[in-house]
C-alpha cells in the first residue's frame, strides 16, 4: 500500500489567515477538515494543510520551504508583488545580489522562494515547483520508498523525488543537517489510499520510521530517519 495522499502541514497561530494567503498565491480553494484548514493538491501538486498551534517560532524555519516557479521576469515580479500584497515580506537569509531567486516570508514567517525563470530543474513542475528540505540521502531514500515516488536526483548526497505523474519535486540538500532541537513547524501529512491507518503505520515503521505519539485527532505521529515528525491520518 502506498500513501499517495500527501500534504505539507504548517503549524499556524491563525490557520485560516495563512490558508487564505496561500490560496491567493496558488489559486486554490480553501477547505476545512478534521486536520485543520486544507488547500487540496492533486496528482501533480502537493496539498497544504494549516493546523492551529500556540507554539512560539524559534529561529528560522529551514527544514522545509516552498519554491514557486516563474515563466518570465515579469511573471516573477508579479508573483512577488502578489505575495507582498497578501501580507508577505522580504527575508534576508544571506542570499547574494547576483542570485536570481527572491526570498520571502509568509504572514507567519515561513520562508519561501520565488525562483527565477529558466530554472531547468523545475521546468514543467507547475507553480508549486519544489519542496526544498534539509536532510540526508538516507531520508530521501526513505521517502522515495514510503511514497512510491522515484528518485529523479541522487548525487553528492543530495536527493530529489517526484510523483510518477510529474509536478512538485521534493528535494533534500544533504549534509551537514542542522541539529534538530524542537518539533518541526512544517511536516508531511499522509493519508493511506484505502484508509487502513494501522497497516500504513506498520509499513512505514518497517521502512525505518519511528512511532512517537497519537494526536488528539487520532493521527499517528512518526519520525523519519532524520527525526522529522510526520503524521498518518485515518479515515
Amino acid at each position: 500500500m502506498i500513501s499517495r495522499q500527501l500534504a505539507v502541514a504548517f503549524d499556524a497561530h491563525d490557520p485560516a489567515r495563512l490558508a487564505q494567503f496561500w490560496a491567493g498565491m496558488l489559486g486554490r480553494k480553501v477547505l476545512e477538515d478534521a486536520g485543520g484548514v486544507l488547500l487540496p493538491g492533486d496528482d501533480t501538486q502537493l496539498g497544504l494543510r494549516f493546523v492551529a498551534s500556540s507554539g512560539e517560532q524559534v529561529g528560522p524555519n529551514r527544514r522545509m520551504h516552498l519554491h514557486l516557479t516563474s515563466a518570465s521576469q515579469a511573471d516573477q515580479q508579479h508573483t512577488v508583488a502578489t505575495a507582498l500584497g497578501l501580507g508577505a515580506s522580504h527575508l534576508d537569509v544571506g542570499q547574494r545580489p547576483e542570485e536570481g531567486h527572491v526570498v520571502l516570508a509568509d504572514p507567519e514567517g515561513n520562508e519561501f522562494c520565488v525562483i527565477e525563470p529558466g530554472n531547468n530543474f523545475l521546468a514543467g513542475c507547475g507553480l508549486l515547483g519544489e519542496l526544498a528540505c534539509d536532510g540526508t540521502r538516507e531520508v530521501g531514500l526513505f521517502w522515495s520508498e514510503a511514497l512510491g515516488w522515484p528518485l529523479i536526483w541522487d548525487q553528492n548526497e543530495e536527493t530529489a523525488i517526484q510523483s510518477p505523474h510529474g509536478g512538485t519535486k521534493v528535494a533534500w540538500g544533504g549534509p551537514p543537517v542542522a541539529p534538530k532541537t524542537v518539533r518541526n513547524r512544517q511536516r508531511f501529512d499522509l493519508a493511506p489510499v484505502d484508509g487502513d491507518q494501522q497497516a500504513e503505520v506498520d509499513r512505514l515503521v518497517s521502512l525505518g520510521a519511528t512511532r512517537l505519539d497519537v494526536d488528539a485527532d487520532g493521527a499517528v505521529v512518526l519520525a523519519d530517519p532524520d527525526g522529522n515528525e510526520f503524521c498518518v491520518r485515518g479515515k
